[in-house]
């Protein structure tokens, strides 16, 4: 055992050191001038030549690594943030169009951004955290901008802050709150030990709102009871009655008094009255059981 956490713990330091070389070798890589960088984006996009491609992107890995660092308080291995920054940069060598006079740098700043901020949404929490363009913007934004109205001295916005930091970003003060809350927790493992014995873990101490085994088991047999009163007493009814009331209350689809009505060849007005009639005798044969005062728990019918 203590072989292999020797073992983990070089292979995790080996892994470090060949991350600060890669690094170290893409700060030194010399930029390209702005006709070299036009003609290698021409040769990708016309004649997809993979070297023009790699010679134009590969100056570019030091925007890359600097955009990554930023997102490293995110709690996510910086090696993970410059992969998902590689794949914002080959989305941009793809999309880019030389004739813009733009330097492909500002172009793709905003393509490696975008698709770092994608992966930090998708992994800094278990907790979907939002991906609407206002969220996105609250997200990355909130911990900046509530320094800059509160000051930095408080832990959280107080009601005027959330309400200016609100409408500086178009959000609902709602959603400020909630993001302020999520930003300020941590995801916990349901295996964490929280007793000093080690024996009791964060599961332990979670309330099952769930019904038992015992309580599933009672209410089956009282539905099931419950269903054979009713249909016993909807046996009772003239057929005409019957009709109209499993049409009303037992069908998926609820049934129209109009189309009761033409279906029986009977007005609307005397459908209403004879499912008045219906329901009263029901309540009748029914009284006796508390819970059975209506006929079921089914969709309130549409005239």
């Amino acid at each position: 055992m203590t072989h292999d956490r020797t073992h983990a713990r070089l292979g995790h330091a080996s892994s470090d050191a060949s991350d600060r070389a890669f690094v170290r070798r893409a700060m030194r890589l010399p930029l390209l001038s702005p006709d070299e960088e036009a003609a290698l984006a021409r040769r990708w996009r016309d004649t997809q030549d993979q070297t023009a491609m790699h010679r134009l992107v590969t100056p570019h890995m030091r925007l890359v690594i600097s955009t990554a660092v930023r997102f490293r308080h995110y709690g996510l291995p910086l090696n993970d943030l410059i992969q998902e920054g590689n794949l914002g940069l080959m989305q941009a060598a793809t999309r880019f169009e030389p004739e813009r006079e733009v330097r492909f740098a500002t172009y793709a700043a905003w393509w490696i951004r975008a698709a770092i901020q994608d992966f930090v949404l998708r992994n800094w929490s278990i907790v979907r955290t939002g991906t609407t363009a206002a969220h996105k913007s609250l997200f990355f934004n909130l911990r900046r901008l509530r320094n800059r109205i509160e000051g930095g001295g408080r832990e959280a916005l107080s009601p005027e802050g959330r309400h200016k930091l609100a409408r500086q970003l178009k959000v609902s003060e709602g959603d400020v709150r909630h993001m302020e809350s999520r930003l300020a927790a941590v995801d916990r493992s349901l295996n964490a030990v929280v007793s000093e014995d080690g024996e009791s873990v964060w599961q332990d101490l979670l309330v099952d709102d769930r019904p038992t085994p015992e309580e599933t088991a009672m209410l089956r047999h009282d539905s099931r009871l419950r269903a054979r009163w009713i249909g016993n007493a909807l046996e009772t009814l003239p057929a005409r009655e019957r009709t109209i009331v499993r049409a009303r209350f037992f069908s998926e689809e609820t049934v129209t008094l109009e189309r009761l009505g033409v279906r029986l060849g009977i007005s609307k007005e005397r459908v209403r009255q004879l499912e008045h009639q219906a329901l009263k005798r029901l309540r009748g044969r029914l009284g006796d059981i508390p819970d059975l005062q209506q006929p079921a728990a089914a969709p309130i019918p549409r005239s």
